[in-house]
């Protein structure tokens, strides 16, 4: 890929640059011109922009970079590692090969999904490298540039095929949204609290399998009341995540899970004991605890009226907005199957023929526009619950989340009503309408 500029800033670097630009009256030089055709004034009026020492953040809300600890100009090249001129150095545009225009856009962080299962008609348990590239490269269209594929409670052999094609195909990857490894959702869970998982295949935590397998796994679900959830927690929470999840434990036992090493709780309110004044439950627990917790926002979940509590009891650094995304993701309502179980998508909503709710058809971008709405909030605010808590929560914060120097080159251009105009992974547009 030919190198690439973006102009990208805040409210406060903008002004820098600009100022900076103007006290010196480049009135030749191209960038110069380019500010003040910005601001919609002529390149020779300069004492406009000196009776305003501060432009108003409204001014970039629609076309300038909304990332916490953006830099003034960043440029992202073949390598797919991002690299920066001086803070306040004016750049000659005219040297690079290719300038993507942001004009009416919001430049922001590639998202990433820490729990989803499929898309595009396939599903992580399907054991196939096709298949996980399918999904890698089908979810570019939603923003999404980093993920963890999803595995099932199924039988051991199941699961051990499915881990190993990840690690096959991430070691393997050319292009698509990066695997960062894998989310395995059970088996060590409660049969009270299976939700859309086989009851026949939860087992006791499996130490034998999580040795072999440390290296591909990032993020376990796991019923902290389960024999052996504790010790496993312990032993494995310095490299390995634990979500407590699927799961009939009171606050007292999810604390104790926490106590251990647990970080977050898996898609919270759904396949879990819940708030009550008098019988506290894994909910209590996640909402008052100082822990991450995974969000299903797609309104069918979890009744949007909560998610403002969410906000409020978490505080949005400690939110993840996650998709639970089966393999209908993408495509039209119908019937598909879900850990060799038949499910129903009708009405937005994925249910076994029992009625239980089996994973979701949400798209991220839809889940952060869902969040957005219901907290009256603002993309600068919520932004990070689809990046940079995601970054944190796994521990890869020195390479995602932001648009910072020396990151993965990972952006996502949206238009006014959140939708993916563009996505770019570690450099290479694997998306664009």
């Amino acid at each position: 890929m030919k190198d690439s500029i973006f102009s990208i800033q805040t409210a406060q670097e903008f002004n820098t640059i600009a100022l900076k630009v103007f006290e010196h009256q480049f009135k030749n030089n191209r960038v110069y011109r380019s500010f003040c055709d910005l601001l919609n004034i002529h390149y020779s009026d300069v004492k406009r922009i000196e009776q305003i020492p501060f432009l108003p953040i409204e001014f970039f809300k629609n076309r300038h970079i909304l990332s916490s600890q953006a830099s003034v100009k960043q440029v992202f090249t073949s390598s797919g590692t991002t690299g920066v001129t001086s803070r306040h150095e004016v750049v000659d545009l005219s040297v690079y090969d290719e300038i993507i225009d942001a004009t009416g856009t919001y430049v922001v962080p590639a998202f990433i999904d820490v729990h989803i299962h499929g898309y595009n008609g396939v599903d992580t348990m399907d054991g196939d490298s096709e298949c996980v590239k399918i999904i890698s490269k089908g979810i570019t269209e939603n923003g999404v540039g980093a993920f963890l594929p999803t595995t099932m409670t199924m039988d051991k052999p199941s699961i051990e095929k499915a881990l190993k094609n990840v690690r096959k195909t991430k070691e393997e990857q050319e292009g698509g949204a990066t695997i960062l490894g894998v989310h395995l959702e059970g088996p060590f869970i409660s049969t009270k609290y299976k939700g859309a998982q086989p009851e026949e295949f939860i087992v006791k935590p499996d130490f034998e399998l999580m040795e072999e397998y440390k290296d591909i796994i990032k993020v376990v679900t796991i019923a902290p009341e389960a024999e052996g959830a504790l010790e496993m927690i312990s032993k494995y929470s310095d490299t390995i995540c634990f979500s407590l999840g699927h799961s009939a434990s009171d606050a007292y036992q999810a604390k104790d899970g926490f106590d251990a090493g647990a970080k977050s709780v898996t898609h919270l309110f759904n396949a879990m004991t819940g708030v009550h004044h008098r019988n506290v439950g894994l909910a209590t627990a996640a909402l008052v605890g100082d822990n991450y917790v995974e969000l299903i926002a797609d309104n069918k979940h979890v009744n949007p009226m909560l998610f403002p509590l969410v906000k409020k009891a978490k505080g949005i650094e400690k939110v993840l907005l996650i998709t639970d995304c089966m393999m209908a993701g993408g495509l039209k309502e119908g019937v598909y199957s879900l850990g060799g179980q038949k499910v129903t998508v009708k009405d937005g909503i994925c249910r076994l023929d029992d009625g239980t709710i089996a994973g979701s058809i949400l798209k991220l971008k839809d889940g952060l526009k869902h969040f957005i709405e219901a907290n009256d909030s603002t993309l600068e605010e919520c932004i990070t619950a689809v990046t940079l808590n995601q970054a944190k929560y796994l521990g890869l914060e020195d390479k995602y989340g932001t648009l910072d120097v020396g990151k993965y080159s990972n952006i996502v251009l949206l238009n006014k009503n959140l939708d993916v105009i563009k996505t770019i992974v570690k450099g290479v547009v694997e998306y664009e309408i």
